[in-house]
């Protein structure tokens, strides 16, 4: 949907890895700038993750995201099999994605996709981890793939009472039903927001955008981690 921030989550084929090296990541970087500017993609946040990509953009028209998520796919993949020397597919299928509310969830969904390689246990600062957007907005180093949501503007008049309150959001650990929100709504295509939100999905999209109020609950797929815990590498 035009100007709805949308959280897009793409996996590598049955779990894994889509990025061997450093360069690889460098290339698929390439091909999203280029992508996103050729079908109006803004990126407000990513991280390149192992075996998965996480991204936040809000499309300027209808089908942008789709548009472009084929366009990287079709011209990373044939480049990284040309560098590997492999063949085949290499994602898992078409994207997860979900509909983000702005005003309730946008900042939440940001934070949630920089703190991936802490959860994963592969940087214990979201500074630590070079290939995400969060030396960005932490540091003010620039980043021609980000464009930056309006809400990020608006959280105070000066750049760096920006990045304080950017910061101090990521002194605290995120709340777990927060986490799994986020989680769930992109993997079931669900949208995510405030009740008002959902209504006004719901009508432009001609059904329900909201979890349904019976049946199972939704069990999300975890690979167990250290000491019996979930790792969130694989997620």
């Amino acid at each position: 949907m035009p100007g709805v921030p949308l959280h897009v989550i793409q996996r590598g084929n049955n779990r894994g890895l889509c990025f061997h090296a450093d360069t690889d990541r460098q290339l698929y970087i390439r091909c999203l700038i280029d992508a996103s500017v050729r079908h109006q993609c803004a990126i407000h946040a990513y991280v390149l993750m192992p075996n998965h990509v996480h991204l936040l953009v809000t499309p300027a028209a209808v089908g942008g995201v789709a548009a472009m998520m084929q366009d990287v796919g079709r011209r990373y993949v044939r480049l990284f099999n040309r560098s590997h020397e492999r063949t085949g597919t290499l994602w898992e299928g078409r994207y997860k994605s979900s509909l983000i509310d702005t005003y309730t969830y946008l900042l939440t969904c940001h934070r949630y996709i920089e703190l991936n390689p802490v959860r994963a246990r592969l940087a214990e600062h979201p500074l630590d981890y070079p290939w995400s957007s969060h030396a960005h907005y932490a540091l003010g180093i620039h980043n021609p793939l980000i464009r930056r949501h309006a809400m990020f503007d608006q959280l105070a008049d000066h750049e760096s009472a920006r990045r304080s309150i950017f910061l101090a959001q990521f002194r605290s650990t995120m709340q777990v039903e927060d986490i799994e929100r986020i989680r769930v709504a992109a993997n079931r295509g669900w949208a995510l927001g405030s009740e008002r939100f959902l209504d006004e999905i719901a009508v432009v999209v001609g059904r329900s955008a909201r979890p349904p109020k019976r049946g199972r609950p939704y069990k999300a797929d975890y690979c167990p981690g250290p000491a019996g815990q979930q790792s969130e590498m694989f997620i």
